[in-house]
């Protein structure tokens, strides 16, 4: 029997998430995906040591110009090791300002494309605010693919949607997370509300003919990437990615083409925002995630700045 990992690999798109390059090369996924806390954690390696230098040199104390020259020199490495895409994240703090998310994003081709690398091989990520749904929808306008990130509820999947957005990643582990929290209990297979919700946003895709693909996200347990197989792509840790390596059970194709969806929505600003506010949970976690990004890409000027 062949390992889960590779089973999985035949019903969907297998996207490392992580900057570790030792983790990417030995486990082999087509795509890989970075945020601003995977790119702190990177900048701990020994081996970005030089990368560090080089974001800094000659950025005349732009510390956000060096961020994102850290983040493509990452960027660069990994796509030496995949035969796919990298996901690069515009700065959190710009979740609520559609026209400073449009000029970082094409900042970040711009710094690819000087490297040698063209825009087909790269995914911008931006949060599913309304604002960076409406960034996301101008940049693939204009030829550049998003990947519309921290998205928790129905109405932001379906917002993305209509605006023509490349890849959602939906978080299923801090779904549940915040369910377990709540109700005081825990969930497991087709039950965890993270499975649930991606499984419903996967169906009301193929049902009305979108074009977005939907890659699951931010995992906690092998479990829930089972209950997922088949979904376009899931991007999933090297812990996690190991475990379903090691694992030589059988596993099942649960998600596949057109299944039970329901009707097509068209959200307007209000009733987008009157749908997130409707969801507790998803108002949270949007709030908390951006947080969280933004202090880790504050972590990470502060480490930048200790090396100009």
């Amino acid at each position: 029997m062949i390992s889960k990992l590779e089973q999985l690999k035949q019903y969907t798109t297998v996207v490392a998430d992580t900057g570790d390059l030792d983790a990417i090369t030995r486990l082999k996924p087509v795509d890989a995906t970075t945020n601003p806390s995977l790119l702190f954690k990177a900048a701990a390696l020994p081996r970005y040591g030089q990368l560090l230098d080089d974001a800094v040199s000659g950025c005349d104390g732009d510390l956000g110009l060096a961020c994102d020259r850290f983040a493509v020199a990452v960027g660069q490495e990994i796509l030496k090791e995949i035969p796919g895409r990298i996901s690069t994240e515009v700065d959190a703090r710009l979740s609520f300002d559609t026209q400073a998310t449009l000029r970082r994003a094409e900042r970040l081709i711009g710094l690819y494309e000087k490297a040698g690398i063209g825009p087909e091989r790269v995914l911008i990520k931006i949060a599913s605010t309304w604002e960076g749904i409406r960034a996301a929808e101008q940049l693939e306008k204009a030829g550049i693919q998003t990947n519309l990130t921290l998205l928790f509820s129905f109405a932001q999947a379906a917002a993305c949607a209509d605006a023509g957005v490349f890849l959602i990643s939906p978080f299923v582990g801090r779904i549940y997370d915040w369910y377990k929290k709540a109700e005081g209990r825990d969930f497991v297979g087709a039950e965890d509300p993270g499975v649930r919700s991606v499984t419903r946003i996967y169906h009301y895709y193929k049902a009305n003919g979108y074009d977005t693909v939907v890659m699951g996200a931010s995992f906690r347990n092998i479990g829930q990437i089972e209950q997922l197989a088949g979904c376009d792509r899931l991007t999933i840790s090297p812990e996690l990615l190991q475990q379903l390596a090691d694992d030589q059970g059988p596993l099942t194709r649960m998600l596949a083409g057109k299944g039970p969806g329901e009707s097509r929505q068209n959200l307007d600003e209000s009733g987008f925002r009157w749908a997130l506010n409707e969801d507790p949970m998803a108002t949270e976690k949007l709030a908390e995630g951006i947080r969280l990004f933004a202090r880790d890409q504050e972590k990470l000027e502060a480490l930048l700045k200790s090396k100009a």
